[in-house]
């Protein structure tokens, strides 16, 4: 997942571990887009897509463009390096492009993402995710809609879709406004613990031992008494709490359902009794310093802490307790359990990580035509991915490796942040960090009964009927949510009453009137 987490960012999430226009107006406008309306689309970027011009001939009559991407997560020294050798490789093959890559770090993504497209910025192409900002960016159409687009511009990563049935996910009122991956897996929670620790302080703690929130707590009292002075954990009671509860989060404006509702209730969660029991627990911790105290305003790398043995427990998921975190000191260990593994949860959706296209973009078709070549071509994937053989990585056998005195921690590009929308299971090379047919586990995984596809994958709420009433409803989660998330306020149980109250005046009913309307039309009109 990564978060992707998976990977980086759902590495984050292993230390965890989710644009100002209105899906109607947005899409309408998106839908207008074509190559016609760019700086360089033409029959040239067409011959090349449709075969009928030779590389050669098609580079000479195009001229040379920046394609301007954003990623998630720091920049790697490599980075501009291995994208010139892409330039390169792409030029020989017939499409003009030069590179302009960026990140953002994962904990400012979402916000910077949202500001940048209502500021009319008009990059390129970006990583998202339902974790991160893609259903609110796609919900106000900040992205651009491919119907006509993707097809002709790249072909074969349609026919791709088309076979998996996967755009239904990224489409709305049936505009497809972004490029899902391809990957089956489950996020499913996992209390992990340094075991090297554990063992050092005489902590007898089993792996898959953990199941609950009390279970949790214990282990947390015991970390903190044998390690006062490190950093035992940053996240809240809630998380956990949730998925006891098989509560289901719509990842937009604090909305969800519980799995076991066959109506398909959506909730406010503040108004659920689990909130207020949550909201208890996290001034507990606070106080025993079961949590950080910094965890609220922390935004400091947690993947990079836990790989450099600066924290003790963490949460993370089926994918990070399976692959090799690559820890900094190979003296550090970790172990395991299962959060609540008798409670159902859902699969990541093909929305976890989506490459999208910038509805102000000059040169969608040269982006589509590149993500095209990924699709059919393993030399560029190979690039892409782990970039320039005998400097960014190695090959033993078909493994991809670290070049020697290079890991996780010191990579050069290998393992960047985002590279998990790029992720293409034909080409996808054995690394140090995920083994022979890792990927094959996780889906076997993700297909056991206890995790279940959402009944919502695929639903996107148009938010332009409450976009005021919505705008109030986030401004109040950012002030009065995390606080009582993270334990920080001295009466929970009070300022739950009056978070309540307060989102209550911010127009709920009508948010919740809304959002229940577009969902029943969507369960409806899959049946």
């Amino acid at each position: 997942m990564r978060k992707g987490k998976s990977a980086t960012a759902v590495l984050a999430g292993v230390m965890l571990l989710g644009a100002m226009l209105s899906a109607c107006g947005g899409n309408n406008n998106n839908g207008n887009a074509s190559p016609s309306g760019t700086a360089t689309a033409g029959s040239s970027a067409s011959a090349s897509a449709s075969g009928a011009a030779s590389p050669s001939a098609t580079a000479k009559a195009e001229d040379e463009v920046t394609l301007k991407f954003y990623f998630g997560g720091d920049k790697k020294a490599a980075t501009d390096e291995v994208w010139s050798k892409i330039s390169d490789y792409v030029k020989d093959k017939g499409l003009n492009v030069k590179f302009d890559i960026n990140f953002i770090p994962f904990n400012d993504f979402k916000d910077k993402m949202l500001v940048m497209a209502a500021s009319g910025d008009n990059w390129d192409l970006n990583f998202d995710g339902d974790w991160l900002s893609y259903n609110q960016m796609a919900a106000k159409g900040s992205y651009m809609a491919l119907n006509d687009l993707l097809p002709q511009y790249a072909p074969n990563l349609y026919k791709k879709y088309e076979e998996q049935g996967t755009l239904s996910a990224a489409t709305i009122d049936g505009n497809i406004v972004g490029l899902p991956w391809t990957m089956k897996m489950n996020q499913r929670q996992f209390v992990t613990w340094r075991s090297d620790l554990t063992e050092k302080a005489g902590i007898n703690v089993a792996k898959d031992s953990v199941k609950t929130i009390e279970d949790t707590e214990n282990l947390l009292r015991e970390l903190r008494k044998a390690y006062p002075n490190m950093k035992l954990n940053r996240t809240g009671p809630l998380t956990l709490i949730k998925i006891r509860e098989e509560w289901i989060d719509l990842n937009q404006h604090g909305l969800g359902y519980y799995l076991s509702d066959p109506s398909m209730k959506i909730q406010p969660i503040e108004q659920q009794p689990f909130y207020k029991e949550a909201a208890v627990k996290a001034r507990q911790w606070y106080d025993e310093k079961l949590i950080n105290r910094d965890a609220m305003i922390d935004k400091t790398d947690g993947a990079a802490e836990w790989r450099n043995g600066k924290a003790v427990f963490t949460l993370t998921s089926h994918e990070w307790v399976n692959a090799d975190p690559g820890f900094s000191d190979p003296s550090f260990k970790l172990d395991s359990s299962l959060i609540y593994p008798d409670k159902k949860q859902v699969n990541r959706t093909p929305l976890a990580n989506v490459a999208a296209i910038n509805r102000n973009s000059k040169h969608p078709d040269r982006v589509l035509r590149f993500l095209d070549m990924i699709e059919t071509d393993r030399t560029l994937y190979d690039l892409v991915q782990y970039g320039i053989e005998g400097k960014t990585y190695k090959l033993d056998g078909d493994t991809a490796v670290y070049p020697d005195g290079m890991s996780t921690t010191t990579s050069n590009y290998m393992e960047w942040g985002g590279q998990w929308a790029f992720w293409k299971p034909q080409f996808m090379r054995p690394t140090s960090t995920y083994p022979k047919d890792f990927w094959l586990h996780e889906a076997e995984f993700a297909s056991e009964p206890i995790n279940v596809n959402s009944p919502l994958d695929g639903l996107f709420v148009s938010e332009e009927p409450m976009k005021n009433e919505l705008a109030k409803r986030d401004q109040a989660i950012e002030e009065f949510n995390k606080p009582i998330e993270f334990g920080t306020g001295k009466d929970p149980e009070k300022a739950v009453d009056d978070y309540i109250e307060k989102q209550k005046k911010n127009g709920l009913d009508k948010i919740i009137a809304e959002t229940q309307k577009q969902v029943d039309a969507f369960l409806a009109a899959k049946k």
